[in-house]
């Protein structure tokens, strides 16, 4: 049986996010940094930037939502529409292709800001989680206990609204868009591959909410 894809990339961006805690040239030429690809066009940071972390904590929390809901997709995209070897294509592709969309419109907004620069993959798993609510949107999440459409709903107005108003030195462009990118990209996937994937999450979401199962 062969490893996932899953836990592959949990173990590079540990790897590395590790590497980069004890070496800061590392840390510092791997960051998203506007204004560097602007003046230097160091493209790679786009992608770079989704493998290293700020802290400790930061690693894990993103982890661990790339754990649960990377490996739920995974499954989908290998097991559901896909051949097991295309399927990990397309996972991949998704994920790497969120850290890079999710990161755009921050770099429009900061490309003349040299104080600004972002590391994490929460783009990303951003998108994953947002990609999964479309297949179950009323399953209870058990933190915060709310439906999974809830949080969508409440994750992107908070995004938006912290991305405008927000001092707090959290990447919340990358959130944003890395969420809209998810819904997007899965749809725009059901539409060419699989039209009646749409369907199905029409009708899952006109189920209204049900009982917690925790």
């Amino acid at each position: 049986m062969s490893i996932s894809l899953t836990i592959i990339l949990i173990g590079i961006t540990a790897l590395i996010s590790y590497q980069a805690f004890n070496n800061r040239e590392l840390f510092y030429k791997s960051a998203f940094h506007p204004a560097s690809i602007k003046e230097f066009g160091q493209m790679s940071r786009f992608l770079t930037s989704g493998f290293i972390h700020a802290s400790w904590g930061h690693l894990a929390i993103n982890m661990y939502v790339l754990y649960l809901f990377g490996d739920i997709l995974e499954q989908i995209f290998t097991q559901w529409l896909f051949s097991p070897a295309i399927g990990r294509i397309v996972f991949l592709f998704f994920y790497l292709s969120a850290i890079v969309v999710s990161d755009i419109p921050s770099y429009f907004k900061h490309q003349d800001n040299h104080g600004y620069s972002a590391v994490g993959a929460s783009g990303a798993t951003s998108a994953l989680v947002m990609a999964y609510i479309l297949f179950d949107p009323w399953n209870w999440f058990i933190f915060p206990p709310v439906p999974g459409v809830i949080l969508a709903v409440g994750y992107l107005w908070y995004s938006s609204y912290m991305s405008k108003h927000g001092e707090d030195l959290i990447a919340h462009d990358a959130h944003l868009w890395g969420a809209v990118y998810g819904v997007t990209f899965m749809i725009l996937l059901a539409a060419l591959t699989q039209p009646e994937l749409l369907m199905m999450f029409w009708e899952r979401l006109m189920e209204g909410p049900r009982m917690p199962n925790f």
